[in-house]
């Protein structure tokens, strides 16, 4: 049968107010150790989880997750992406051309990627005319001659939509030859949030094969997987499966040390926030032993008036657990409301300050993103509930052999 005793003497016990003030400091300071540490591994891991949906959603939705090349370019790339798309976990492939360049505005230039798309088969496997003015990606299609600029690469040079660049491309081959020149119009810039703008630039899938060392040719095909992660084993067994020339390359070897410094950034810092909650968890050991040591005279009654050794564990054991119950409660409410905000809240401080956090020639994306996972939460939360438990264990066993006769001597 359910003893409702310990948990209303726990409740009484918590709320009450403590002849010791210490006591009930050091009890607040144990409150709000949890709520900082659950609260601050909530936000990092929302943080972390932001930047891989990023990651996969917005980097790699615009860069190829495989691509298959061949040395010689390739001639006939609707049939062969026909065949392309007959491949389990393949669900989508679109030409492209691979070129190395630079474009130079005035006396100002820089080097940029090059790839040369058809928008029409592009749009279906990439988000990229997500981060275009609206019909540019079909402009690109439609006049042929123009190129679409990073707005970083932009910014760099110091030209506008509108007016003029001149793209260089090395040709292939000995030093000696004249690299290839073609002046362009910039039909309108790249706005993603990504590193990808400062280095990217677009151009029509024609005009790039004229460019290239094939003219006529594409440089090869990007394809578009069921899952991410099975990209570089869906690559190697089409690459062995065609005739000699072929070879490939996936979204690991251009984007992989991303995505594992992500992964190990969020578990050293998982793991000192975890470390935070332990420490702020166990000062309940301390909290409790000296609620145990001001309580001595009420445990010798409640001992005198027949409660059991158990009976009186229980209640320190409950008091604790509220304490921990309590500080992840509220730090779970304070983690899920910083989450919510901190992108607007970072955003707002770089206008107040007149900085910018985060820069896409040094870090991956521009802004800070967040997604918060149910999983995570439970797991903080019953992590720091657990500790909370355990550290409630030796302060209600010293409670249970408080001696009623030596307790009561002094009262």
């Amino acid at each position: 049968m359910f003893n409702p005793f310990p948990l209303f003497i726990g409740l009484r016990y918590t709320g009450s107010r403590r002849r010791n003030q210490l006591v009930s400091f050091i009890s607040g300071i144990s409150i709000a150790g949890l709520v900082l540490g659950v609260g601050l591994l909530i936000v990092v891991l929302s943080v972390m989880n932001g930047f891989e949906r990023e990651l996969r959603e917005r980097i790699l939705g615009i860069v190829p997750q495989a691509a298959l090349y061949h040395r010689e370019g390739i001639e006939d790339w609707p049939s062969l992406g026909s065949e392309l798309l007959a491949q389990p976990g393949i669900t989508g492939a679109a030409p492209f051309v691979q070129l190395q360049g630079m474009v130079a505005y005035r006396r100002s230039a820089t080097p940029v990627l090059v790839y040369g798309i058809d928008p029409v088969e592009e749009a279906r496997i990439s988000v990229v005319e997500n981060y275009l003015a609206r019909g540019l990606l079909s402009r690109l299609g439609e006049e042929g001659s123009g190129i679409i600029l990073g707005r970083g690469v932009a910014v760099e040079i110091g030209v506008e939509t509108g007016q003029y660049v001149n793209l260089f491309i090395p040709a292939a081959g000995t030093q000696d030859r004249t690299p290839k020149l073609q002046p362009l119009p910039v039909l309108g810039l790249l706005e993603s949030g990504t590193e990808l703008d400062n280095t990217l630039a677009l151009l029509n899938l024609e005009a790039a094969s004229q460019l290239s060392s094939f003219p006529g040719r594409v440089s090869g095909l990007r394809l578009q997987v069921e899952n991410i992660f099975a990209a570089p084993q869906i690559i190697r067994d089409l690459v062995r499966s065609l005739p000699g020339g072929y070879y490939s390359s996936d979204w690991t070897r251009t984007h992989g040390n991303l995505y594992h410094a992500i992964q190990i950034s969020k578990n050293l810092v998982g793991l000192l926030l975890f470390l935070i909650i332990a420490i702020a968890a166990f000062n309940v050991v301390s909290t409790l032993v000296m609620v145990v040591v001001d309580k001595h005279g009420d445990i010798a009654i409640l001992r005198t008036l027949g409660a059991s050794s158990g009976e009186i564990m229980a209640v320190f054991m409950m008091q604790g657990s509220l304490i921990g119950l309590i500080g992840t409660l509220a730090g779970v409410a304070v983690g899920l409301g910083l989450s919510l905000c901190v992108q607007d809240l970072v955003a707002w401080l770089e206008v107040a300050l007149n900085i910018q956090f985060l820069k896409s020639d040094v870090y991956p994306i521009s802004y800070l993103p967040a997604e918060i996972r149910s999983a995570d939460i439970i797991i903080v939360a019953l992590t720091a509930l657990a500790m909370s438990f355990l550290a409630t264990l030796y302060p209600a066993w010293r409670a249970s052999k408080v001696n009623p006769a030596e307790a009561l001597r002094y009262e």
